[in-house]
């Protein structure tokens, strides 16, 4: 409407015929279904791009035959988008080894763990072609708009912004990472980057004071800067970082808890059970049920199969 011309043309894919229904329940019309998609790819109908998305729960549409349609676009040269945990089934299909990519916060440990060979990062979105990630919400919008800018120019890209009643989309490289409370004019740069070292330096914590050179500070100096402006000290940041860690990994992973403790820069599973215990009230084990029966359970609200292929 706004180019007075069709720019893009889309179909619909998902694991069936069948509407999609999103983790709400709302159901959403497809096209085809993944069958018919690699029956008409490998006929020669092959996208431009395919934009894979997905939610909660993500492990249970990681099928041979989704897998299979994933490569066929590889291989057949169209450019792959992974919206919110779509990075994931990118990921389990092999096609993400020595890729820079990113994924919802909630679930960028689990990847991280489980996909050794990905370069994660934690950013809005991330291109490295033949590749696009992105951590979903409103990210997806940031990263279509640069889309939008790649092939048809600035001037549209700021009239789309203009029409959606916003001023413009952020940068892909903005980081996820760093607490709203820091998101503020005047906010120390020295901070900023202590605890993104932190953040960058769970499983192998680094010493305080080794933080501190590295941002260019006294140690003195970097617990004032932690206590005026998150009212905390920075060993209980570093601390608090490592354990909201090791909860996504309950949540989302199958490690063992051993495995955790190390991935969090614990040296035994027994002073990682107790200081988990100390911080959220539960042990370990406990959230691990918790989740576990959460993903079981089909009668909970998020366990519609939100999955579905945007092409």
């Amino acid at each position: 409407m706004l180019s007075r011309r069709e720019l893009f043309r889309w179909r619909l894919i998902g694991p069936s015929g069948e509407p999609v229904k999103c983790a709400s329940g709302l159901p959403v019309g497809v096209t085809t279904d993944v069958e018919s998609e690699r029956i008409a790819l490998s006929g020669g109908a092959v996208p431009d791009a395919a934009i894979v998305c997905a939610g909660e729960g993500v492990e249970r549409f990681c099928t041979s035959s989704v897998m299979s349609l994933f490569r066929l676009y590889a291989r057949r040269g169209a450019t792959l988008f992974g919206v919110n945990t779509g990075t994931w089934l990118l990921a389990r299909s092999g096609l993400l080894d020595g890729i820079r990519c990113t994924i919802h916060w909630r679930k960028a440990a689990a990847l991280s763990e489980k996909f050794e060979g990905l370069l994660t990062e934690t950013a809005l979105f991330v291109r490295h072609d033949p590749f696009v990630t992105c951590s979903g919400g409103f990210a997806a919008f940031d990263m279509m708009i640069d889309t939008i800018e790649r092939e048809f120019g600035h001037d549209l890209a700021r009239t789309v912004c203009r029409y959606v009643a916003t001023d413009n989309a952020r940068d892909g490289t903005a980081s996820l990472a760093t607490p709203a409370s820091l998101r503020l004019a005047g906010t120390s740069a020295k901070l900023i980057g202590a605890i993104r070292l932190m953040e960058g330096n769970l499983e192998q914590p680094l010493p305080l004071n080794r933080i501190a050179d590295m941002v260019g500070t006294s140690r003195r100096q970097l617990e004032r800067l932690f206590h005026d402006y998150l009212s905390t000290t920075p060993c209980r940041h570093y601390l608090n970082l490592r354990l909201s860690r090791a909860r996504q990994l309950l949540d989302c992973t199958e490690l063992r808890i051993l495995e955790i403790a190390i991935a969090c820069g614990f040296e035994s599973s027994s002073h990682f059970s107790k200081t988990f215990r100390e911080h959220f009230g539960e042990a370990p084990n406990s959230i691990r049920i918790v989740a576990r029966n959460k993903w079981l359970d089909r009668s909970y609200p998020g366990n519609g199969p939100s999955q579905r292929i945007a092409v």
